[in-house]
This record gives C-alpha cells, structure tokens and sequence, in this order.
C-alpha cells in the first residue's frame, strides 16, 4: 500500500505504517507501506501494480482510474465529500482576497495535488487571476502542503493554496507562527481524498477481499490505541464508502484545465 507524499515524511510513516498493521491483522495477509517519491509516483506503481492499495487526492485518484480501469474506490473521510483549500500570505503582504494576490509571488503544493494546485488554480481563475500572467513571475510548486505554508511563513514567497485539513493542524499544534503567516480564504468545498484499490487485488487474494478492506476500515471506530493514532493522523472520525460519482464534477474541472488526460 502506499500513499500520496503530501506531507512530511515522518507523518507519513506514521499515518500509513498504522493503517498497513491494522489491516494486516484484520485480513490476516501481509500488509505492507511502500513510500514514493511523489505524486506521479505512486500513480505510476498503481498503474504498474506494484502498489494495490492507496490513498488518493481527488486529481492522482482520477489518474490512477484511467490507468488502472476497474479500480475500486474503497473509503473516504467524511470531509472529503466536502473538501477545502486555504489560501495563506506572509505577514508583509496587504492581499485580503483572492483578486488581490495579482503581483504577488506565489507556490501550489504538488503540481498534482487536488487541494494543492487544481482546486486553487480553478478558484483562482474565477476571481480574474490568472497563475501564468497574474503572479510575480511563474508559481512555485514547493512539493507538499506543510512546505506550502513553512515557505510562505519565511517569506520566500508571499501566498500560497494548500489543504485546509494541514492548515488547521498545523495551527492547532502551533506548529505555524500565526504572527508571520495568516489564512486569507477559504474555498467552497468539493470532493478530493479516497482510498483506492487495484483491479487484482481480488484476483490475487479471493472474492470479497477489497470488500474486506472496506469493512475493515469503516469499523474503525477509535476503540482501540491503534484505531485513535488512525483516526486523529487522518484528521477525523470514521472512514465511510464512497460513491465514484460524486468525482464527476472534478474530473470535468481537471479536464478544462488539461491536468487529466
């Protein structure tokens, strides 16, 4: 199993390695988290089959479906049916809303990411800014979302868009300095994160097996240590099935802005 890389490595290896042990006493089968480089990455090994299970944004979510056509979408947070960005500007800046960040120097998260680039780019346009023209030269793309708001704290760059759910975390902890980086807009909401599962996997393990793997997860319930560490490392309470047609409208916005293909 693996995971988009989209924040710091040491979240990663916790978040996952705590799921890879939950199911792999739940399904009795070896289970095991495989770290990739990036976003493209993991999309790549889905596509290849040297990754059978993952989590998704809603953008590489898509990818990994046209790649990998009868793909089943497993589980979902509850506030993935309703996601959002926020864009945040270093202290320096005087921008209040979107239309006002033309001049300013910019970074996206992943050039990949959902909540990162897509969503922000197509609420950026709608407010009149346009990434390619609008911004103090071309935007950034720092890689993940805790890199998006550490870069904009030190003043590399004056704004930028990443996912809601690590900003609240990080402000929560106090990890950011609020003093030097402040949340400007929030977006309306739309769909991103899941957990998809290969084609093969039934093939390879039994009938019924990815229906395991969706019983296995929406049962956590935070009864147990293991089952709280998930639960708080993915910032909610439960995991719940989800409905694959709630990503057409997504995949229509990803195609009018040739980032799916």
């Amino acid at each position: 199993m693996g995971g988009i890389p989209d924040q710091d490595i040491s979240v990663l290896e916790e978040r996952f390695g705590a799921v890879a042990d939950h199911l792999s006493d739940e399904l009795n089968v070896n289970v095991e988290y495989v770290p990739v480089t990036d976003y493209a990455s993991l999309v790549n090994a889905f596509k290849n089959g040297d990754i059978t299970l993952a989590w998704f944004g809603g953008l590489t979510g898509l990818q990994a479906k046209s790649f990998a056509p009868g793909a089943v979408s497993v589980v979902q947070r509850p506030r993935d049916k309703e996601f959002t960005s926020v864009f945040v500007v270093n202290s320096s800046s005087k921008a209040e809303s979107l239309a006002d960040l033309k001049g300013s120097s910019f970074t996206f998260g992943s050039v990949n990411s959902t909540s990162g680039h897509l969503m922000p780019r197509s609420f950026l346009l709608q407010a009149g800014v346009d990434p390619e023209s609008d911004f103090q030269g071309v935007p950034n793309f720092s890689g993940s979302h805790d890199l998006t708001w550490k870069l904009v704290e030190s003043g590399s760059f004056e704004a930028g868009a990443l996912n809601a759910a690590v900003w609240e975390r990080a402000v929560l902890e106090g990890s950011v300095d609020t003093s030097k980086v402040k949340a400007i807009h929030e977006t309306p909401t739309y769909v991103d994160y899941q957990w998809l599962a290969h084609p093969n996997l039934d093939k390879d393990f039994g009938d019924g097996f990815t229906d395991g793997i969706r019983n296995s997860m929406t049962a956590i319930s935070g009864s147990t240590d293991r089952e709280r560490t998930i639960l708080d490392l993915f910032e909610t309470d439960s995991f719940v099935p989800v409905d694959p047609s709630d990503y057409d409208d997504l995949e229509e916005i990803a195609r009018s802005l040739d980032m799916l293909r």
